[in-house]
């Protein structure tokens, strides 16, 4: 399958500390991958750094070009707590501007795009709450809104920044059949993950990342003690064959 997704030599730097170090992978389409590593890994800093929200050196290409010529391509949920839920915006209108990348800005959205907010609105259970406030809702609901904004917008390749944090169950079961429709249709999910539980049924692919890259593969080839002990510069005990894992710090 095509490549939807090259980084070369990624790194970061703030000030004379280097948050990530020459980072280099490539991603197919049609792929669920989990970013995973131990806090301040670089994990979210290597997703803007991706989408050029970081000052980063290094390449990045998207559908073989840069990504300021994909951007419509490229959707991205950031972490709940970087958002203003006291905003006073509508559910809807958060949909809606997952369309701004397909709106002219001299047009006001049109009869496909609400059409489009409903659809989307629908996938994630969230259209009977399209007239609320976001401040008004739970977060699991919140981040399935933003979710559904996300969906909107048609793109070929999703970042997804802890989705799964301070969510209720049934959000989280709904986001991620979600994110298994999206893979089954060609698209490439990239997905910032904690809960090491859960990887082995969740991903197809694991990024292992530790301000370097550590590993990039399929799920049963790297989701191994060693390479998790490599990643978290600790001791692993497993579980439950390989269900439960703890990571134990040295």
């Amino acid at each position: 399958m095509a490549d939807v997704l090259k980084v070369e030599s990624l790194s970061v730097y703030y000030e004379k500390n280097e948050a990530v170090k020459d980072i280099s992978f490539s991603a197919e389409q049609g792929k669920l991958i989990g970013i995973i590593g131990p806090n301040g890994a670089g994990k979210s800093t290597l997703i803007k750094a991706i989408l050029g929200l970081e000052k980063a050196l290094g390449k990045v290409t998207v559908l073989g070009k840069s990504v300021k010529d994909v951007r419509e391509k490229i959707s991205y949920v950031p972490q709940r707590n970087q958002i203003d839920w006291d905003f006073p915006v509508l559910v809807e209108d958060v949909v809606l501007m997952g369309r701004f990348t397909h709106i002219p800005w001299y047009k006001k959205a049109g009869k496909k795009d609400h059409l489009v907010v409903t659809e989307s609105l629908e996938k994630v259970g969230m259209l009977d709450f399209r007239k609320r406030q976001i401040g008004e809702l739970s977060g699991g609901q919140q981040q399935r809104v933003f979710i559904a904004r996300a969906l909107a917008q048609h793109a070929d390749l999703f970042f997804l920044d802890e989705p799964f944090v301070g969510i209720d169950v049934t959000s989280e079961e709904i986001i991620i059949h979600l994110l298994r429709e999206l893979r089954n249709e060609g698209k490439t999910v990239f997905v910032v993950h904690h809960d090491l539980s859960k990887v082995e049924q969740y991903f197809d692919e694991l990024l292992l990342i530790n301000k370097e890259l550590v590993e990039f593969g399929q799920v049963k080839e790297v989701y191994q003690p060693d390479i998790l002990s490599k990643t978290y510069k600790g001791s692993i005990q497993l579980f439950g064959a390989n269900e439960n894992i703890m990571v134990v710090s040295d």
